[in-house]
Parts: C-alpha cells; structure tokens; sequence
C-alpha cells in the first residue's frame, strides 16, 4: 500500500508539490443521496417550495462548490475548473434525491475533491431548502465512482 502523501516523512499535514506533474486532461465522478419523506419528495417534484426550485438551486450549489474546493479543504490546491456538471434526480421508489457530479481539468492534479464536494454542497443545498418540513432527511453514500488521467490513469468503483 502507497504511504499517505499529504504527510511529510514527520508525520505532518503538507501540501503535495504537483509542480513537476505533466499536466493532462482529468475527470472525476461522484454521486450521494439524500433519503426524506415521501411528502418531501412530492413537495420538491411539485415545485411547491416556498424557497423556489429546490434542485435547480442544489445543481447551482454543487457547481459552485466544485469551483471553491481548495476554499473549503485545507490541503487541496486550487486548480481551474474546465466543466462541472451536477445532476440531480428524484427516486420516488426510494424516497431520495440522488446527486451525481462530473468534474473535469486541464491540470497537474485531479479533481476528486472537487467531484466529492460538489455532491456534498448539492445535497446540503436540498437538506438546507427542505428542512422546515423534513428535519429527519439523512445524506447518505458519497463516493467517487470514477477518476481518469493523469499518472495513476482510470480507476472505476466496482459495483
């Protein structure tokens, strides 16, 4: 197993120096959920929310967040954003909302964190414009599924 490479040989948080790294075309997948109630669920598909458009607000959101990533996460380096996209549907069989997000650069680092974040802000974003009616909603199963380019190459979650 690889050591952890956001600590030095002292065993304390650094910034990983990327400057030597080629820079390449990157992309990163991730997705969540955010389980509520079925009422919720009808409220926000409705487009009966006091707050407006609960989802086009969260896809706002994600896509704001991924562009302020190293904002956010102390060791992350700021790295220009080249498309982000976050899509968010509603699962009426399972009573959640599920978020996925694809990130891309043209970089010397990956985009991950910012494919994570963006799932996580969107998701907040519904819990935050839902829960007046719904305090009980759980954010649930943030994960990468996929990450392509640079050095380590493609990785994809297996199902």
């Amino acid at each position: 197993m690889s050591r952890l490479t956001h600590l030095n040989q002292s065993g304390e948080a650094h910034m990983v120096d990327v400057g030597g790294k080629e820079v390449s075309h990157r992309i990163a997948v991730a997705c969540g959920k955010i389980f509520m109630r079925a009422e919720t669920l009808a409220l926000i598909q409705e487009g009966g929310h006091k707050k407006g458009d609960v989802l086009a607000t969260a896809r706002i959101a994600g896509i704001m967040a991924a562009k302020r990533t190293a904002d956010l996460v102390p060791l992350c380096h700021p790295i220009p954003v080249t498309k982000a996209e976050v899509d968010l549907r509603l699962d009426p069989q399972t009573n959640c909302v599920r978020c996925q997000a694809r990130v891309e650069t043209r970089s010397q680092t990956g985009v991950e964190m910012e494919a994570l974040t963006a799932v996580q802000i969107a998701l907040l974003t519904v819990y935050d414009m839902c829960k007046a009616v719904d305090r009980g909603m759980t954010i649930t199963d943030i994960q990468l599924m996929e990450k392509s380019g640079g050095r380590s190459g493609t990785w994809v979650r297996e199902t």
